[in-house]
């Protein structure tokens, strides 16, 4: 689904010559908090999309840093209009930003972004292009990388494929990175704000075990900045991640998605993939390392 808009050929306001691009109907959501050292990097990734988005909404969620400032600087040297700061009264969150960004979107989809990643150039081309073809998709990912800042992105590799998601592979693991998500506005799911770990791994959940196709291109369109378990964020406490995809897949199962034996099935892999990955952290430290370098 694509819309056509009288605009500059460039969304940099610097080059107004009045030309029609076609831009995907989609609203980037993109949660800010204290990011003033990555922000400008993240909107030019999408500033440089193949297929430019119709809308940027950057959350600002309480930061009291000069971030609100910083992102009122950075939408004035793009198009009037093109991004649109919304200003929380305090911090709640990323699961709250997101939820704030979803409703003041306008477009019939929505992608996220986190203010410390990048998108490649093709992202939003492929992607729209997947849901052309199979608009019954209500959700659509891709495999990120993590990589230093300022890592170029490496050529796709061919063939270039969209892959339906089971249900099952949703049971064990999340195999859609925030980043790399777009969703059809118009689902009736949200972020759990009162979730602080796996909140989106609980989301995609619904979104697949309600019966809503979701799919994933098998390219790295996006790069993580920073480590996903390591060093810093959220996912640095793995027991407490742990523990929070466990209730998770309580919740699940009282609220009707999956079955009892599905919710035993997953409880049990869970906990000894927990001890397997411990014990090969503990062994194989420079392997662990390698490992989160690959596509995800």
């Amino acid at each position: 689904m694509h819309e056509t808009i009288t605009a500059p050929s460039e969304l940099n306001k610097s080059n107004d010559n009045g030309a029609a691009i076609k831009r995907a109907a989609v609203s980037v959501v993109v949660p800010c908090f204290r990011c003033m050292k990555t922000i400008d990097a993240a909107i030019a990734s999408v500033a440089n999309q193949t297929l430019p988005p119709a809308e940027v909404l950057l959350i600002e969620d309480g930061s009291g840093d000069g971030t609100l400032d910083a992102l009122h600087r950075i939408a004035a040297t793009y198009k009037s209009g093109w991004i649109k700061v919304i200003a929380m009264p305090d911090n709640g969150g990323p699961s709250r930003a997101r939820n704030t960004g979803w409703g003041h979107a306008k477009q019939p989809y929505i992608a996220f972004l986190d203010s410390d990643d990048r998108w490649a150039p093709r992202k939003l081309e492929l992607q729209m292009a997947a849901l052309d073809a199979d608009p019954t998709i209500a959700l659509i990912a891709h495999k990120m990388l993590v990589r230093p800042r300022n890592t170029p992105f490496s050529e796709l590799q061919e063939p270039i494929q969209t892959e339906i998601i089971g249900r099952g592979r949703l049971l064990f693991h999340n195999p859609f990175p925030t980043t790399s998500v777009m969703v059809r506005r118009d689902l009736p799911f949200r972020f759990d704000e009162n979730i602080w770990y796996s909140e989106d791994y609980f989301l995609w959940s619904q979104i697949r075990f309600a019966g809503h196709r979701c799919a994933k291109v098998n390219q790295v369109l996006a790069l993580w900045t920073k480590r996903i378990e390591g060093e810093r964020g959220l996912s640095d406490n793995v027991l407490a991640v742990h523990n929070a995809r466990r209730i998770m897949r309580r919740r699940l199962m009282q609220e009707g998605f999956i079955s009892p034996p599905e919710y035993l099935f997953s409880l049990a892999v869970g906990v000894l993939s927990r001890l397997r990955r411990k014990l090969n952290m503990a062994m194989h430290p420079e392997r662990y390392a390698a490992y989160r370098s690959q596509p995800g």
